[in-house]
């Protein structure tokens, strides 16, 4: 059984070879690079021309978007999805990490175990999240305030999710290591430029709606992706290919969700084929879910306000248990 189900993932990445849809796709990936970086700039150029006013809150949310954007392209070079060199892969998700001010080199590592054993309670980062509790067995360790924070968690999701790009900034900055310098930089630069065009208020009025948006954003982007899936536990008998399409779901909506959400819509075949550059996903989407149609595995997907649906759900079911603890 174990041989032939290893021998399942290896048929389909035949088919996938044969694609040839792990070719790089630099001109694309230039292209949105350029794009990205014209647009940033010019949000920056914005920001410098309109001075003191409330109008730099326009200028924070293209800001928010665009700092996803950049993000996106850092999880690719992450991935090796743009160049076939190791080397130029790092020099672009480190320069992208400067700008975004999310350590590279901390998300490569916590999102390589992610991608090793997805929605694993015991060893995916992802699921391991002190405000919330995405098994019954999590949600009985909680104690103290962060108990009923998870007791009341999907109502708490979304807003908690505004705290996202804080909390990726203080943690790039805790477990950065070589790179806790730049990081240091990119936030003591970002405040100083802030605060000398913008008054007091204006500030951080800013500073706020920047990065509680981009938080958002980022947070929107990447919890359709597992969350409301089956958790394993030690133990499971899942093998390589069924592990990361049971745990995974795609999301349905054409070329503005590709955009939108930076090709992780196409969250199964990004699983199976990690190096995979982002525009190929959608062409792979077709051989894999005929693949598992054909061999009876179950392939997710739905539209994306469809995922959030499951995500709240799936929160609300894990804490019921507390709730009822604490009446």
């Amino acid at each position: 059984m174990a041989l032939r189900q290893a021998s399942d993932f290896a048929q389909l990445s035949t088919e996938i070879k044969q694609a040839g849809l792990l070719a790089r796709r630099r001109g694309y990936y230039f292209t949105r690079i350029g794009v990205n970086l014209v647009v940033y700039a010019a949000a920056w150029v914005a920001f410098a021309l309109l001075g003191d006013s409330w109008w730099q809150l326009a200028v924070a949310v293209v800001l928010a978007v665009m700092s996803t954007q950049l993000a996106f392209i850092g999880h690719d070079a992450g991935h090796k999805q743009i160049f076939a060199s190791k080397k130029w892969n790092e020099i672009t998700g480190y320069a992208h990490s400067g700008l975004v001010g999310v350590s590279y080199e901390w998300w490569v590592g916590k999102h390589s175990r992610h991608h090793a054993n997805p929605n694993h309670e015991d060893e995916d980062p992802d699921v391991d999240i002190s405000v919330l509790a995405f098994t019954q067995r999590q949600g009985a360790a909680k104690r103290g305030p962060l108990r009923w924070i998870a007791s009341h968690q999907a109502v708490l999701f979304f807003p908690l999710l505004l705290l996202e790009g804080f909390a990726l900034h203080w943690h790039s900055i805790r477990y950065s290591g070589r790179e806790r310098t730049v990081m240091i930089a990119n936030v003591v630069v970002y405040l100083a430029v802030v605060f000398w065009v913008l008054s007091p208020v204006y500030a951080i009025a800013f500073v706020l709606v920047h990065q509680a948006l981009w938080g958002f954003y980022m947070g929107c982007s990447f919890a359709p992706n597992h969350k409301g899936m089956p958790v394993l536990s030690a133990g499971h008998s899942l093998d390589f290919l069924r592990k990361q399409v049971l745990t995974s779901r795609n999301i349905r909506g054409g070329w503005f969700v590709d955009i939108l959400l930076g090709g992780l819509n196409y969250q199964i075949e990004h699983h199976l084929f990690p190096s995979m550059p982002r525009p190929n996903l959608k062409h792979a989407q077709a051989i894999v879910h005929k693949f598992c149609e054909q061999h009876g595995i179950s392939y997710a997907q739905c539209g994306l306000f469809r995922s959030y649906g499951f995500v709240l759900q799936h929160l609300h079911e894990v804490a019921q248990p507390m709730r009822k603890a604490a009446a």
